[in-house]
C-alpha cells in the first residue's frame, strides 16, 4: 500500500533532538567565549561566570542548591562515582539494595562493586516494572548502607516512589542514589524535597547535546571524586569543563517547565496510542502501567508472535523510529534484561517494542503512527521474505543470482559464528555508505549474526530502491541450530568476502 511518507521519531527515550535554544547556546560559544574557566585572565572569567550561570539555571530545575550540582561528561559517569562513593560506607555497611531494573550504566557499576566485595541484594518489581517502598522495607538487611533506584524506567516507564525510600533508607542510616535521567522534563524533580543523597542526570534526554551530564551530591553527604587530575568543579571532578555543552546544558533546563506543561497532552496521546494498538492488535500486552504511573510519552507493548527486529525495519520503512525491547545483537540473543526481570520471557522479550514520544509529537503525527501500524500488523504494508533457517540450502547459497550480505558489528575477526560462504560481509552502522557495492541486478539476502540486524538492514535497503531482498530470521545461530551439518560443512567456507568497512 503506497503511502506519503513522513518522519516521526519515537525513541525519544533514547536522545531528544537538540532544541534550537541549546543549539544556539553551543555554537554561540564555540565562536565567542572558548577560554578556560579556571584561567585567571578577562576572558576566563567570562567563561566562570558562564559557568556558574549554568550550574544555577540546571539547579533550579531541580530544585538544589547550585554548589550541590558537578557537571560530568555523561550521567554514565555520573552514575559510575559510585565507584568512589561506595568504598567510603562503614565496614559494617557493604551491602548495596538495588533495583534490578536499572540502566546499564547503574547496573555495571554495581557488578564492579560487588566484584571488590560489597553486597548486591535486588528488589523484586512486578509485571509492570513497578517496585514500591514496601517492597525496600520487606527486602532490608542490617547490613545495607546504600539503596539504588531509579525514578523512572527507560524501557517501560515506570516511575518509583524516590521520596518514600529514601526516607526508608535514611531511617535506617543508609544512603540514597538515584538515576533521575528519565524523568527530568517528564515529571517534576525536587531535590531537596525528595531527600535523596545523589541523583544523575543527562542533557541529551531533555534536548541539549550530547556529551555533558551532571552529579547532585546532598550537602554533607559523604563523598570522593570519581574524575581525578585537576581542580575543576571545586575539586570533585577533574578535567577543563565543556563549556559549550554545559550552557546547551542549561539552555535546555530553562525549558523544563514548558516540556512539564506539555505532560498531559502528550499522555492523552500516548493513551490514544495505546487503544488504536489494542484494537488493531486484541492479543497485544501493555507493559507500562498507566498514569500516573507512568511517564506521559513511554509505551512497552508486546505483539505475541511477531520479532521486534522486524517490526522496526518496517516502522523504519516508512520513517518512524522506535527501539526494541530487547538488547542489541552482540553476538548473543540476549533478550533485555529489564523486561526479563518484569517476568517477561525470552520469547516475549524479543516480540517488544518501546515507543517514547517527546512533547512535538502531534495530533497528525499520532494519526500517521496508527495508520502504519494498522498496515504492518494486518500485513498490508510492503513487506521483505523472511527465509526460514530450515529452507537455507546449498542451492539458495550458491545460487549465481543471490547476493549475500553478512551484517558485523564490529570489526573483529574472530567471531563465535562463521559467515555463509558466498557471502560479503559489511558494517552494520555503515552499510549506506556501501551500497554501490551491492548489486541492484540479483536477489539480496540479508543476514546477521542472531537475527536481529538483517531485517531493519533488509527494509533499509528497500527504502533505498532495491527490490529482491530477503533476510534471514534467527540469523547465523538459527541456521547453525537447524541445520547443523549444513553449517559445519560450508559456513566460512570459500567465497566469503571481507567488506572495506
Amino acid at each position: 500500500m503506497f503511502r506519503f511518507r513522513r518522519t516521526v521519531y519515537c525513541d525519544n527515550n533514547a536522545t531528544t533532538q537538540v532544541s534550537k535554544k541549546a543549539q544556539k547556546a553551543v555554537a554561540g560559544l564555540l565562536g565567542r567565549c572558548y577560554a578556560n574557566p579556571s584561567s585567571p585572565y578577562r576572558m576566563a572569567h567570562e567563561a566562570a561566570g558562564i559557568l556558574a550561570d549554568a550550574r544555577a539555571c540546571l539547579a533550579k530545575a531541580v530544585n538544589a542548591p547550585p554548589e550541590s550540582i558537578i557537571f560530568t561528561s555523561c550521567a554514565t559517569e555520573s552514575n559510575n562515582s559510585l565507584r568512589a562513593i561506595a568504598p567510603l560506607l562503614p565496614p559494617d555497611k557493604r551491602a548495596i539494595i538495588h533495583s534490578p531494573l536499572e540502566h546499564p550504566a547503574m547496573l555495571e557499576t554495581l557488578f564492579h562493586l560487588e566484584r571488590q566485595g560489597f553486597s548486591l541484594i535486588a528488589l523484586k518489581p512486578d509485571r509492570q516494572g513497578r517496585i514500591g517502598p514496601e517492597e525496600l522495607e520487606r527486602a532490608w538487611r542490617e547490613d545495607v548502607g546504600l539503596a539504588v533506584c531509579m525514578a523512572a524506567n527507560n524501557e517501560s516507564g515506570t516511575l518509583y516512589d524516590v521520596k518514600a525510600m529514601t526516607a526508608i533508607a535514611h531511617a535506617r542510616g543508609a544512603l540514597f542514589f538515584s538515576d533521575m535521567v528519565q524523568a527530568l522534563g517528564k515529571i517534576p524533580v525536587d531535590l531537596l524535597d525528595s531527600g535523596v543523597d545523589y541523583a544523575s542526570f543527562s542533557a541529551h534526554k531533555i534536548h541539549g547535546p550530547k556529551g555533558v551530564g551532571a552529579l547532585y551530591v546532598r550537602e554533607g553527604a559523604p563523598f570522593a571524586p570519581f574524575m581525578l587530575g585537576g581542580h575543576q568543579e571545586e575539586g570533585r571532578r577533574a578535567g577543563t569543563e565543556g563549556l559549550h555543552n554545559i550552557a546547551g546544558f542549561a539552555a535546555a533546563a530553562e525549558d523544563v517547565p514548558l516540556l512539564l506543561a506539555g505532560a498531559g497532552d502528550l499522555c492523552r496521546r500516548r493513551d490514544a496510542l495505546i487503544a488504536a494498538l489494542r484494537k488493531l492488535a486484541p492479543d497485544c500486552v501493555v507493559n507500562s502501567p498507566p498514569a500516573p504511573e507512568c511517564q506521559p510519552g513511554t509505551l512497552s507493548v508486546t505483539f505475541p508472535g511477531k520479532a521486534n527486529a522486524v517490526l522496526m525495519g518496517q516502522l523504519d520503512y516508512y520513517g518512524i523510529s522506535v527501539a526494541a525491547g530487547s538488547a542489541c545483537n552482540t553476538g548473543e540473543d540476549t533478550p533485555s534484561h529489564v523486561l526479563t526481570a518484569m517476568g517477561l520471557s525470552p520469547e516475549e522479550a524479543r516480540s517488544t517494542l518501546r515507543i517514547s514520544l517527546a512533547h512535538d509529537f502531534s495530533d497528525k503525527d499520532l494519526r500517521y503512527v496508527i495508520a502504519i501500524f494498522s498496515d504492518v500488523l494486518s500485513g498490508a504494508g510492503d513487506t521483505v521474505t523472511a527465509v526460514q533457517p530450515s529452507r537455507l540450502t546449498p542451492e539458495m547459497l550458491f545460487a549465481p543470482d543471490v547476493f549475500i550480505i553478512d551484517l558485523r558489528r564490529s570489526l573483529k575477526t574472530d567471531y563465535a559464528l562463521k559467515p555463509l560462504p558466498n557471502s560479503r560481509s559489511f558494517p552494520f552502522f555503515s552499510i549506506g555508505k556501501h551500497l554501490d557495492e551491492i548489486p541492484r541486478d540479483k536477489h539480496i539476502l540479508v543476514t546477521c549474526e542472531v537475527g536481529y540486524d538483517a531485517p531493519i538492514i533488509a527494509y533499509y535497503l528497500r527504502r533505498k530502491g532495491y527490490r529482491r531482498l530477503s533476510f534471514l530470521t534467527w540469523g547465523l545461530l538459527g541456521w547453525k541450530l537447524v541445520r547443523p551439518e549444513l553449517y559445519a560443512r560450508f559456513a566460512g567456507g570459500d567465497g566469503h568476502a571481507q567488506g572495506d568497512g
